[in-house]
This record gives structure tokens, sequence and C-alpha cells, in this order.
């Protein structure tokens, strides 16, 4: 018997399931919004939640706690790189150095007053291709 096993499995294996959810809350932090199935919606809404109740508290520890939820790679930067990122340009490398400082910066400022419920969930269409049922999850203003 599942008594008290809250973790939705969502037919994946541990590992997967881990990097699925980190990969989604850098995602969501990045862009405020992203459009997933309601089964993974469903799934990733309290971590979500948790990772702002995290950047409230603004310490160290929530902040390594943070970046080790979303599976933040701090890759060093080549000597291209590099220059490129002191001019302003960011394509050539990935995105995961601004996603800690957004969440601790602009998003928990944004819910200082408010005590949760920090994201919504819209339902949509299905999809086409095997009828799921699809949705936009996203942080609330």
């Amino acid at each position: 018997m599942r008594h008290h096993k809250r973790t939705v499995k969502l037919n994946r294996n541990g590992s997967h399931r881990r990097a699925m959810m980190a990969n989604m809350l850098k995602a969501l932090v990045e862009h405020g919004r992203i459009e997933t199935t309601v089964a993974k919606a469903k799934a990733l809404r309290g971590h979500a939640d948790r990772l702002i109740t995290l950047a409230k508290k603004n310490t160290l520890a929530s902040r390594r706690a943070a970046i080790a939820k979303m599976m933040v790679s701090y890759n060093s930067l080549s000597s291209k790189e590099t220059r490129l990122a002191k001019k302003g340009d960011t394509a050539s490398h990935n995105t995961d150095r601004k996603v800690v400082g957004k969440l601790f910066d602009e998003l928990s400022q944004r819910y200082t007053t408010r005590d949760g419920g920090y994201t919504r969930i819209v339902r949509k269409e299905n999809r086409q291709g095997d009828s799921s049922s699809l949705c936009i999850i996203e942080y609330v203003q």
C-alpha cells in the first residue's frame, strides 16, 4: 500500500524525475511561465512554491539549497565566452548563472507580502498527437 507516499512518479525513474523537475524549475524561473502536461505541472507546483520560500529567506544556505534543487551548473567560461559575456552577449553560454540571480532578486521581492500560492495552473486544449491534457503553469503577479 502507498499510504503517505507523496512522490508522483510520472512513469520515470528517480534520476530522470529529478533532472526533469530541475529543468522545468529553471525554465519556469527564467521565463515566468511554461507549457506542459497537467500531471507534470501539478508535480512541479510544490517544488516551485518551495523554491520561492527559499528565495524569500535569502541566506547562503537557502541559496545553496536552491542551486542544488535546480541543478545549476557553474561551468567555467572559455576565453571566447568570457569576452562575449563582458560585451553583454550571453547567448553563447547557458543561462544557469542568471536563474539564481533572478530568483533571489526579482521573484523573492515580488512575493514578500504573499504567504504561499505563488503558482497558477491554467488548462489548455488537449495535445493533438496523443490527446494528453496540456496546461500553462506560471508565477502569479
